[in-house]
C-alpha cells in the first residue's frame, strides 16, 4: 500500500458500525452480533480492519481488543489501523489530545503499537493549528519517530483539504468517504494527487452509506443525510441499469471502487458476521464491460 510497505487486501472491514452508532448508523449492534463478525471477518480472506478512537467513543476498540485477546493477539499478516481523534466532549485537538488519544487506543486493542494510525477529521480544526510546533501532527509524528506508530495518515471529508495535507509529505496513506462512488466522483483529484505521491489511497463508504447497497427505496440517505432528490433519481436510474444486466447495485458500486487502480483498499462498513461472504462474493461477481458504460454515462 502505497510506500507503506503493507501488504493489504483490496476490501477492508471498516468497523464503525460495530461501535454501536445508531445516531450515525440508524441501528445499532450489540456486543455478541460485533464479536461474531470480527471472528468471521479474522478467519477470511480479507487481511484489513479500520477503526478509530472516535467510533462508539472507544467502543468499536474495545470489542476488536476484546476479540483479539480471545485470539492471543493480532493474527499473523492481518492490518489493523486506527485513528487519533479529537476531544469529543471539548474539541481539543491539541498534540497532547493526540498523545491521550493513541495512549487509549492501545490499551483498549490490547496492542503496544499501531501499525497505521490517522490523524482524523481534521476539518474540525484549522490546518494552521494542527500543522503548527508541538501541535497534533508533530505529536503524531513524534509518536512514530518513537515506534509508537509505525506508518501515518490522514483521514478526512473536504477534499481541498485532505490534498492540503497530503502534499505537505508527511502522510504514508490517506482516507476519502463517501466522496468516490457511483453518485458521487468529487474526490479524483485526491486519487490523482495520491497515485503522483505514492501515497496509499483508501476509500471508504463505496455504498454511499447506505443507499447503492440497499437501493435508493429502501434507503433514501447518503453520506448519514438524506440524499437529494436528484441523486435519489440518478441512484434508481443506476438501479435499473444494473437490473437490466442483472447486476446487484451492491456489486456495480463496490466494484466501482475495486476496480480503480488509484485506490489500494475499499473501506466497507461491516456489521453482522454474514455481510462478510456477502461483501467478498459482491467482489467477485462479474459485470459486464457495456454496463460499466451504461453507468459511467449517468454518473
Amino acid at each position: 500500500m502505497g510506500s507503506t510497505g503493507l501488504s493489504v487486501s483490496p476490501l477492508c472491514v471498516g468497523c464503525a458500525p460495530l461501535g454501536d452508532m445508531p445516531e450515525t448508523f440508524e441501528y445499532g449492534v450489540d456486543e455478541d452480533r460485533a464479536f461474531q463478525t470480527l471472528e468471521v471477518a479474522f478467519e477470511s480472506p480479507i487481511n484489513f480492519l479500520d477503526t478509530a478512537a472516535s467510533y462508539g467513543d472507544g467502543e468499536s476498540e474495545r470489542r476488536i481488543g476484546e476479540v483479539l485477546n480471545r485470539r492471543d493477539g493480532l493474527p499473523e499478516g492481518v492490518v489493523l489501523a486506527t485513528k487519533a481523534d479529537r476531544d469529543l466532549q471539548t474539541g481539543d485537538f491539541s498534540g497532547e489530545q493526540m498523545r491521550r488519544s493513541v495512549e487509549r487506543s492501545l490499551k483498549l486493542l490490547g496492542l503496544d503499537r499501531l501499525q497505521l494510525c490517522y490523524l482524523h477529521d481534521p476539518e474540525h480544526e484549522s490546518f494552521e493549528h494542527l500543522m503548527a510546533p508541538g501541535g497534533a501532527v508533530e505529536a503524531l509524528r513524534d509518536l512514530k519517530d518513537e515506534g509508537v506508530i509505525e506508518h501515518l495518515g490522514v483521514a478526512g471529508g473536504p477534499i481541498d483539504m485532505e490534498i492540503r495535507y497530503v502534499q505537505t509529505g508527511l502522510f504514508e496513506a490517506v482516507i476519502t468517504h463517501n466522496r468516490y462512488t457511483l453518485l458521487d466522483r468529487s474526490a479524483e483529484p485526491l486519487l490523482d494527487v495520491a497515485a503522483e505521491m505514492g501515497v496509499g489511497l483508501l476509500n471508504a463508504a463505496p455504498y454511499g452509506s447506505g443507499i447503492l447497497a440497499k437501493g435508493p427505496d429502501s434507503y433514501a440517505r447518503y453520506a448519514y443525510q438524506e440524499a437529494p432528490p436528484e441523486m435519489v433519481e440518478k441512484a434508481r436510474a443506476m438501479q435499473e441499469v444494473c437490473r437490466q444486466f442483472g447486476v446487484p447495485l451492491a456489486a456495480a458500486a463496490l466494484q466501482f471502487s475495486l476496480k480503480d487502480p488509484r485506490i489500494a483498499s475499499t473501506i466497507v462498513g461491516i456489521s453482522r458476521p454474514e455481510r462478510v461472504e456477502q461483501t467478498i462474493e459482491l467482489a467477485a461477481r462479474s459485470i459486464p464491460d457495456e454496463l460499466w458504460e451504461r453507468l459511467d454515462r449517468l454518473g
